[in-house]
């Protein structure tokens, strides 16, 4: 990464227009939402104070020190004298974009899938696959087109998932095994799942996502059930986020609590263009995965701000075994509808 790549990364996380006392509302709004600036506080029983720091240039670089408002969420101590100190900071752009991002939710048309019918997921995928032959080892980027019909309640089990096999792609230095062209333009319809272990607070069909909370105190929780707090917690709460918006569909207040909630996770930044799996271009909200030398981002439209995708982005060559900037996962979300009923699976 160049120092001009690195200065404007570093540059999107500060605000252009906006002076401290306006980011000091935009930060109160985004834990708070707009019009519940004190009860969720009191529901919630956690306390909100505001502090500024300087965040200084990177590299080499002739940036001045830039004063950047941050927002740190104190939860109070439990019954019995237990003190959960959960404190998180918050880089301020992404904040405005995913409040952004919440005040539109209510713009789209809304779908209202019924008890007994399906969500179908069109949607195209790379992942990243390695073999291990008598020809030896092998590292490549997997691609297919996947339709996912998913039940409005329940799990996976009773959900099908039909792919259609495109080219795969190189993983950085290493040739393409032929076995990776084997199947290629095929396309298979099966089961998607046939157990499902997850536990209760993880399930991300309709029925449920519909259920959970719709102020941004209560979707954060959710966020980090049974999680604690840490780097690593914050990972886990932002692949919880992940998996409720790649093939899941929620309603749209939900989902303006989940956007919200999102700028309240630790570590969080914007990436200011980034291209999902279907190569649409919008903005990333993202996150450093801690240990894997990857960050995982989720892509937005610039201008409606839905959700288009997902990616995973090399930032550590040493940790991922890929130079930087390798894109080594990405999903694009192409539709979704509703269907009565799922294809018959041979």
């Amino acid at each position: 990464m160049t120092e001009i790549s690195r200065l404007r990364e570093f540059r999107s996380e500060v605000p252009e227009t906006l002076g401290l006392r306006a980011e000091e509302a935009a930060l109160r709004a985004a834990i708070a939402g707009e019009g519940e600036a004190i009860a969720p506080r009191r529901r919630f029983r956690s306390r909100v104070r505001f502090r500024t720091v300087a965040v200084a240039a990177l590299g080499t670089a002739a940036v001045a020190a830039t004063a950047v408002a941050s927002l740190t969420v104190i939860a109070d101590e439990a019954p019995g004298g237990a003190a959960p100190a959960v404190v998180h900071t918050m880089p301020v752009a992404h904040v405005r974009f995913l409040q952004q991002a919440a005040d539109k939710a209510g713009e789209y048309p809304e779908l209202h899938p019924k008890p007994g019918q399906f969500l179908v997921f069109e949607s195209q995928m790379m992942n990243t696959s390695e073999d291990n032959s008598a020809e030896g080892h092998a590292r490549y980027l997997y691609r297919m087109r996947r339709t996912m019909w998913m039940p409005v309640e329940g799990g996976p089990t009773r959900a099908v998932l039909r792919t259609t096999t495109l080219p795969p792609r190189p993983w950085p230095g290493w040739p393409i095994p032929d076995s990776a062209r084997a199947g290629v333009g095929e396309t298979t319809t099966e089961k998607a799942a046939d157990f499902d272990d997850r536990a209760e607070w993880s399930r991300t069909d309709y029925a449920y996502l519909s259920r959970l909370p719709t102020t941004p105190e209560g979707m954060y929780a959710h966020l980090y059930t049974n999680l604690g707090t840490g780097p690593r917690a914050d990972a886990q709460a932002w692949q919880n986020l992940g998996g409720m918006l790649t093939e899941a569909y929620m309603p749209a207040a939900q989902r303006a609590a989940l956007f919200r909630a999102a700028a309240a996770i630790s570590g969080v930044r914007t990436v200011d263009e980034a291209t999902d799996a279907a190569g649409r271009t919008g903005v990333a909200v993202a996150l450093d995965v801690p240990g894997s030398g990857v960050r995982t981002e989720y892509i937005f439209d610039r201008r409606t701000y839905r959700y288009l995708g997902e990616r995973g982005v090399v930032t550590d060559p040493a940790r991922a075994g890929a130079p930087a900037g390798t894109v080594l996962t990405a999903t694009a979300q192409l539709d979704v509808q509703v269907a009565d009923a799922p294809p018959e699976v041979p």
